[in-house]
């Protein structure tokens, strides 16, 4: 099964910036839409960002303007570069495939907003 690994989150203060990666399978950065997931506690998984394989980006209308997809395809990785976080940014991030793939769900890097 393919899995991907998170990393880089951890806490941050209100304002402050944090940048999260994510290693997986040289085929799926290269050959799919790739998605940035974030859940908090009691509440759903959902998307935070996208991209496509030609460098097209979605974001939610929550975190547009403040997190950056981006993605270095020889190095496997894909970045979430998260700015002026808020106590709302507040959740465990995980990278999967657009649209998800059960299967491929990692343990996900849990980042804390707190002055």
């Amino acid at each position: 099964q393919e899995q991907f690994v998170e990393s880089g989150g951890g806490l941050v203060q209100p304002g402050g910036s944090l940048k999260l990666s994510c290693v997986g399978p040289g085929s799926a950065f290269r050959d799919h839409v790739m998605g940035w997931y974030r859940q908090a506690p009691g509440k759903q998984r959902n998307l935070v960002a996208s991209m496509a394989t030609n460098g097209f980006t979605t974001y939610a209308d929550s975190v547009k303007g403040r997190f950056t997809i981006s993605r270095d395809n020889d190095k496997n990785t894909m970045f979430l570069e998260m700015n002026s976080v808020n106590v709302e940014d507040a959740a465990i991030y995980y990278c999967n495939y657009y649209p998800r793939r059960i299967s491929s769900w990692g343990q996900g890097t849990q980042v804390s907003v707190s002055s």
